[in-house]
């Protein structure tokens, strides 16, 4: 398995939904990382682009979905990915949106 180098490759965008916004209330921010990225990285990686302290990390693996194109004819699925959600230290927050 290949290490992750970058704290750029490891967290690779937040998830923004009504269910992960109730949860930021509770310091909990969700964000899909990278397959191969376990949760020491994930850690590192959220602590040193939001320069923030992470108190503690869950994560997830989410299998891809069927899907079906063109009248039936071609069935294929959306790929899988890994989600984390990690809860901050009491203060720590981050700014999702601006403006």
């Amino acid at each position: 398995m290949r290490r992750l180098v970058h704290s750029e490759d490891v967290v690779i965008a937040p998830i923004l939904t009504e269910e992960t916004w109730r949860q930021m209330e509770d310091r909990k921010y969700v964000f899909r990382v990278a397959l191969g990225a376990n949760k020491i990285e994930i850690r590192k990686a959220v602590e040193e682009l939001f320069k923030v302290k992470v108190e503690r990390v869950w994560t997830a693996n989410v299998n891809g979905k069927p899907r079906r194109e063109r009248m039936n004819q071609l069935h294929g699925q959306t790929s899988r990915w890994r989600k984390a959600i990690v809860r901050l230290a009491p203060g720590d927050r981050i700014e999702m949106m601006k403006g």
